[in-house]
């Protein structure tokens, strides 16, 4: 296994009533701890771990003795969300057969948790921890391994990922129950269709993939979810601020959640998807702690849910990770996002974050851009790069309000900072949408 480096970590398991447990772990045998046994049969202690490195040995005595052998302090990381968080090489990725063949990393380790849900919270589940090899790799997720890669590369530390991910599942089930129940409106905006191949009740995932592994000593978490909220995508940001403080709670740490912008993607005229990701962007801005990647440029067919590039995605999270979380920052690992816009004689002049050192055109002309005035009415419309700033106007629209680029399922962007990080779909107007039936 993995442990977390530097930290006090949560020992706990099972024994008689009031049996006395000594936990002692190799990289430090000073740092002994004991724990009681209450009577629930429940134990657990906090343990302290010292600076990367393994392998150890962690040893548990009581009525018997155990150890545990080939343990490693690292960063751990929980990989959590939907289906593109799930996929794997088995499922298909671009350039996958070459990928595992070369995963061959001792020092990453996987602890894969099966696809089970239940009704109330579990404090067990039927899943272990493996090294990373071709055929541990190729079952587990791709951008949780590319990620964690990436980040052993950079830090050289061993790293864990804790892979709790299933197809399908809405965000809401991935929250405690109670938290979705006591608030009203994401109650009401709750997605439980009671069928389909995947749980949707509150909760359901929560209890059994999440709920088994608190309070486990972990660095941070990576998520990739979205698409299954579509259908009532308006109150995602606050779905999603509580589940990442419901988590930051459980784990007893404000630990940093990085997560994935939805991808282009032709649905079935059914949802928003949009909507969702200006929602994944909010989120952002008003929740500490969390940063977005956009994947819009990754995408070799629309009509594909599951991008078959996952290793960008990876990468672009551990770019995340290692400027904010490890203070190792390697250039603009931020895409450009809308900052503000101004109206000038039938133009508008819109500036943007992170593009300090400018923006890029990939194609003849910016595509992606509609201009509105008044009447709400929007327009497709012509940009033009000014260093990094863009001018949008229209012949169509004589006084323009309001600008929406890429505001859409399927549209990709060909604007991107010097560093070719993608310009985020965004809107500046705050125009009521309306909520569209199931």
């Amino acid at each position: 296994m993995v442990l977390q480096r530097n930290s006090q970590v949560a020992i706990w398991g099972w024994a008689n009533p009031s049996e006395k447990i000594k936990i002692v772990g190799s990289w430090n045998s000073k740092d002994t701890v004991e724990a009681i046994t209450r009577n629930t049969s429940q134990w657990m202690a906090k343990l302290p771990t010292s600076e990367a490195g393994g392998p150890y040995t962690l040893t548990l005595i009581a009525g018997n003795t155990i150890t545990l052998q080939n343990v490693m302090l690292g960063e751990v990381w929980i990989c959590s969300g939907q289906s593109n968080m799930e996929w794997s090489v088995n499922a298909g990725i671009t350039n996958g057969e070459q990928e595992a063949a070369q995963a061959n990393h001792p020092n990453i380790r996987f602890f894969h948790i099966p696809r089970v849900g239940a009704d109330f919270p579990q404090d067990d589940c039927k899943a272990s921890w493996t090294v990373c090899t071709p055929e541990t790799m190729r079952a587990t997720s791709a951008v949780g391994y590319f990620f964690g890669r990436e980040l052993q590369q950079n830090l050289n530390v061993p790293i864990g990922l804790i892979v709790s991910a299933w197809g399908g599942t809405p965000a809401e089930v991935w929250v405690p129950k109670d938290l979705i129940e006591n608030n009203p409106t994401l109650k009401n905006a709750a997605y439980d269709d009671g069928a389909g191949w995947w749980p949707s009740a509150p909760g359901t995932t929560y209890n059994a993939m999440i709920a088994p592994v608190v309070p486990y000593g972990i660095a941070g978490a990576i998520w990739y979810q979205g698409e299954s909220n579509r259908y009532r995508p308006h109150t995602y940001g606050q779905l999603m601020q509580t589940l990442i403080e419901s988590w930051r709670k459980d784990f007893e740490k404000p630990f940093p959640f990085y997560y994935v912008q939805i991808a282009p993607y032709t649905y079935d005229n059914k949802g928003k998807a949009y909507i969702v990701r200006e929602q994944q962007a909010k989120t952002m801005k008003e929740v500490p702690n969390t940063g977005m990647v956009v994947v819009s440029d990754l995408v070799d067919n629309i009509k594909d849910i599951h991008p078959k590039n996952k290793l960008d995605v990876g990468k672009r999270l551990a770019g995340f990770a290692l400027a904010e979380t490890y203070g190792k920052k390697q250039g603009i690992y931020k895409s450009p996002m809308y900052q503000s816009m101004k109206a000038e004689k039938g133009k508008i002049r819109v500036s943007f974050e992170n593009a300090d050192n400018g923006l890029q055109v990939k194609g003849k002309t910016i595509t992606g851009f509609q201009i509105a005035g008044e009447d709400h009415q929007f327009a497709d419309a012509t940009a033009q790069l000014k260093g990094n700033e863009i001018i949008v106007s229209s012949k169509a629209v004589k006084n323009p309000v309001a600008v929406r680029f890429c505001f859409d399922e399927t549209s990709m962007p060909n604007v991107f900072n010097k560093e070719g990080l993608p310009l985020a779909p965004f809107r500046t107007d705050t125009w009521e949408i309306e909520q569209q039936p199931q």
